[in-house]
């Protein structure tokens, strides 16, 4: 890992137009994770297309693994090349399409068995290339904010985003899901479902038009300008070289040693979510929604307030205090048998969500040497998928062995609570600068 003498080092300075635009892709792309991956499309995988919520879960679980080992393979080598290259955006704005087509086609996914395959694939797809442009979304963040307001912009994008969640969610249920008449005369027999399958094309339009902001007003920080030939060549070898050293940079690796854990654990509920909800408590798909809709409020309220908590005390006691939030909370949810007691502790758990993952990435932003912002968070991806098909696997491996997704999903918790341990004991905190 070599840092360019070339590429500025000193405070960027705030502009406020170029940072709101900057939080608002979380705005644009937050209802394709809580939509396609986590309550929608689940919901209507397991009950419309499979109907057999444990083969339901297995399956998901498997695509999830594939496409989690996917990301960890691309993620850092393309960080690297966009670091060699002229820009990041263009990047960004590559799988921001392929996310958007992807999930337009899930329109054409009708509610048979026959089409479990193609929503497996396109799901699979989009979701790698959702994870791959928050590589070079979150590479944005050090050029555009000073380091001590890190904390509190990354909670109001993630705050921001679980609110445009919570918009996709409500335009799905009440515009489609629930509508009498549904608009544009849509069939919604249950041999069409075509109300429930426009949820792809929502997701899609949504982020195509919310995006702009961020494509036209945040700059792009140019890398080291090479051309795209040259830059392949020179990333490729970065990062074989980072990889070889990065033991000279104990606070980096053991950082996303452990992080690698708690995410794989964070990701895995996400992921299983709506599966859970609907077969083991037999909420339908307009139920589903509501719980996710909940789930996002809450989860937004925490992101926001835990982003001044962030800029206090330091991301690493933001993060232990979600991680210890979501297992005290956990345990409890996998075992109660009232709907309406999952409910309540569901929306419980949300409050940790968002300050995990947004101290999260204020910790790493806190941490990596300038001018390597693309790779760094390449690795950063890397942490969160390199071992992501474990989770996943674990779950459809205990499901399919048990029949029972409560201890599939058990298996979540020792993710959370070993990677929890390994933040506390090994890695330093970064304190904000003042």
């Amino acid at each position: 890992m070599s840092v360019d003498p070339h590429i500025e080092t000193q405070k960027p300075r705030m502009n406020r137009r170029a940072v709101w635009s900057w939080c608002g892709f979380d705005w644009a792309n937050s209802p394709f994770p809580a939509v396609i991956l986590t309550f929608v499309i689940p919901a209507y995988f397991t009950q419309a297309v499979i109907k057999d919520p444990a083969q339901a879960a297995s399956l998901w679980a498997v695509m999830t693994g594939i496409a989690a080992l996917a990301i960890a393979v691309l993620s850092p080598v393309l960080g690297a090349i966009a670091d060699q290259g002229r820009a990041r955006k263009p990047w960004l704005a590559l799988f921001t399409v392929i996310m958007a087509a992807g999930s337009l086609l899930l329109w054409f996914v009708k509610p048979d068995a026959s089409d479990a395959m193609l929503l497996l694939v396109l799901v699979g797809v989009t979701v790698v290339a959702f994870e791959l442009s928050m590589v070079f979304y979150n590479a944005l963040l050090p050029s555009i904010v000073p380091s001590n307001w890190l904390g509190r912009i990354s909670g109001w994008a993630w705050g921001l985003g679980y609110i445009g969640g919570v918009g996709g969610l409500l335009l799905v249920l009440f515009v489609f899901v629930q509508a009498d008449p549904v608009p544009f005369g849509l069939d919604n027999s249950a041999d069409t479902l075509e109300n429930v399958r426009m949820a792809g094309p929502v997701v899609a339009i949504w982020l195509l038009v919310f995006c702009l902001p961020l494509f036209i007003w945040t700059p792009d920080p140019r890398g080291r300008g090479l051309p795209m030939g040259a830059a392949v060549r020179t990333g490729l070898v970065e990062i074989r070289n980072t990889l070889r050293n990065l033991r000279q940079y104990p606070q980096l690796w053991r950082y996303l040693l452990a992080r690698m854990l708690f995410t794989d654990g964070l990701n895995t509920l996400f992921a299983f979510g709506g599966v859970f909800a609907a077969g083991t408590f037999g909420m339908p798909v307009a139920e589903v929604i509501m719980f996710g809709l909940i789930l996002n409020i809450t989860a937004g309220a925490g992101a926001f307030a835990f982003g001044w908590v962030d800029d206090r005390i330091g991301a690493k006691r933001t993060i232990l205090i979600g991680i210890i939030g979501i297992v005290m909370i956990g345990i409890p949810l996998l075992l109660v048998e009232s709907k309406l007691a999952f409910i309540i502790l569901g929306a419980m758990l949300g409050i940790f969500f968002g300050p995990v993952q947004a101290a999260s990435r204020s910790l790493m932003a806190r941490i990596i040497p300038p001018g390597t912002e693309s790779e760094m968070f390449g690795l950063y991806a890397l942490s969160g998928k390199a071992t992501a098909f474990l989770g996943p696997w674990a779950v459809a491996i205990v499901t399919t062995a048990t029949g029972s997704q409560r201890w599939g999903m058990a298996t979540v918790l020792p993710f959370m609570i070993v990677g929890g341990l390994l933040l506390w004991r090994t890695v330093r905190e970064v304190p904000p600068e003042k």
